[in-house]
Parts: structure tokens; C-alpha cells; sequence
């Protein structure tokens, strides 16, 4: 029986080789999971069957759709965005948990002092340190892993953000609108991990433009 007041919110396109395992390195944990994904994905539910989870299946297409349609389906205080490849560390979670008690979110990243990345590439790099510093000029916020989702929060502090974006653009709006709406945070150290199966669903290019364009909508729209 789950009675740790925190949800872990797993997007999982196209995750059939690695969920079952990520599933498993959870079990430690008494938090409850909710999985995130399309009804059509059958090779991905068929493969995480015989776990106690709960699964959603998303409104519309995205990864901010998945993690939209899986916090607004949390029914806990506390939810945390988890990846369904294996990247993120799960050690953390104890400690983002004592933290999220203080605050209203809980940033991780993999560019301050102990932290590091073993999946990393110069691309995302670039990209996180080109966006992360834009988010630093234009909206003053303290976080240096901007594009990091591993990410934990109060779940009636994100229903209030009214957060839109069901592409790779949340990533920019959740941090942006929570600096916007004066909620606190603080960015903690982690460890990525390499991915245990799968590739990355990120265009760098596209998503890249995508983000750059929000941000700059964010900037001007003074109505959140």
C-alpha cells in the first residue's frame, strides 16, 4: 500500500525496453506512479502489465501533453516528473522530497558543483547553457539546467500555472511562470545517467526554435 504523499509522473513514449526496468529500481520507494502515455502504444503498456501503477492516456500528442495530463490526473500533495529511460538518478527523490516540504519546486541540475551527466551530448549542452542564461537576463531565474526536467513540485502550485504547452516548450514555461508568479524553488545537484534503452525524442533544431520563440512570447506577455 502507497502512503508517501508524492506521485511519481512517468512520460513513456515508445519506453517498452526500459520502463519495466525503471519500474523495478522504484520499488524501493513507497511513492505512487502514474504513467503517462498513448492508448496506441500497446508494446509499452502491454510491457509494464503486472505493476501496481496507474496509467493515463494523454489527451492530445507531446511530452508537455503526457506531463500535463499525468500531474493533472496527480492526486497527491507532491508530484515529481521521471523519466522513463533511466537518466534520471533515483536517489534523489528523498531529498527533493524534504526540500519540496519547503518549498513549491524542486529543480535538479547537471551544471553545478557535484553534479554531472553521463548522457550529455555538446549539442543539449549548448543549447541548456544558451537558454538557461537567456532565462538568467530576461526573467531572472536561478536555475542553470533550464531544459532538465527532472523536476519536483507542490501539485496544486503547478494547477495554478495553467501551464499550455503539449511540446518540448514546457520545459521553458513551467520555470518561466513560476518566477512569473513569484513561487519559491531552489535547484539542487544531480546525476544523470545513461539512457538504458532508446533514443532521444528532442529535435535540436526544431524544439531549439520552438523554445526560443516561446521564451520570447513569455518575455512580452505580461499575463500569465
Amino acid at each position: 500500500m502507497k502512503t508517501v504523499d508524492l506521485t511519481l509522473i512517468i512520460p513513456a513514449k515508445n519506453e517498452s525496453e526500459s520502463l519495466p526496468l525503471i519500474l523495478d529500481s522504484l520499488k524501493k520507494f513507497d511513492y505512487k506512479i502514474i504513467i503517462s502515455l498513448h492508448r496506441e502504444d500497446k508494446l509499452t503498456i502491454n510491457s509494464i502489465k503486472n505493476y501496481d501503477i496507474e496509467i493515463v492516456t494523454q489527451s492530445k500528442k507531446g511530452y508537455g501533453n503526457a506531463l500535463i495530463d499525468g500531474i493533472n490526473a496527480c492526486k497527491t500533495k507532491y508530484f515529481c516528473i521521471f523519466n522513463a529511460d533511466g537518466s534520471f538518478d533515483e536517489n534523489d527523490l528523498p531529498k527533493m522530497l524534504e526540500l519540496n516540504t519547503y518549498n513549491d519546486f524542486v529543480f535538479t541540475s547537471r551544471y553545478i558543483q557535484n553534479a554531472s551527466s553521463d548522457d550529455d551530448t555538446v549539442v543539449t549542452y549548448l543549447g541548456n547553457k544558451l537558454f538557461s542564461l537567456l532565462g538568467k537576463i530576461f526573467f531572472s531565474l536561478k536555475i542553470s539546467d533550464i531544459l532538465y526536467t527532472y523536476v519536483m513540485g507542490k501539485t496544486d502550485s503547478f494547477k495554478k500555472l495553467n501551464i499550455k504547452n503539449n511540446d518540448f516548450r514546457f520545459c521553458v514555461e513551467l520555470p518561466i511562470k513560476i518566477q512569473k508568479n513569484k513561487m519559491k524553488y531552489i535547484s539542487i545537484p544531480s546525476h544523470e545517467k545513461k539512457r538504458i534503452a532508446g533514443i532521444k525524442k528532442v529535435n535540436a533544431i526544431k524544439d531549439g526554435f520552438l523554445i526560443l520563440i516561446e521564451m520570447i512570447s513569455l518575455f512580452f506577455n505580461k499575463f500569465v
